[in-house]
């Protein structure tokens, strides 16, 4: 029985990692969901049309010559919620 368990949870690793790694459509979140999202997995790729971009919970996950920048994404709640993501210093966009 303890293997059949472990089976199944290797399996549901499995499966949610792949998906995990496809993106998330940030419009099935709410606001307040979506960063509890990222702030749990430390950055989420935001599987959205306009904005194909990985998320981060805070400037940490930046590597050296980034800074963050608020970008919005819509979500279920709000069109318009802010999230942060890794842009290099220069970067104007």
């Amino acid at each position: 029985m303890a293997n059949i368990r472990f089976i199944i949870a290797v399996a549901a690793i499995t499966v949610s990692s792949s998906a995990f790694a496809a993106g998330v459509d940030s419009r099935v979140y709410t606001c307040d969901g979506l960063h509890a999202l990222v702030v749990a997995n430390r950055f989420v790729f935001i599987n959205y049309p306009s904005f194909m971009d990985f998320v981060v919970a805070n400037a940490s996950y930046c590597t050296s010559g980034e800074v963050i920048q608020l970008r919005s994404v819509p979500t279920r709640d709000n069109p318009q919620c802010l999230v942060n993501r890794c842009r290099n210093h220069s970067y104007s966009n």
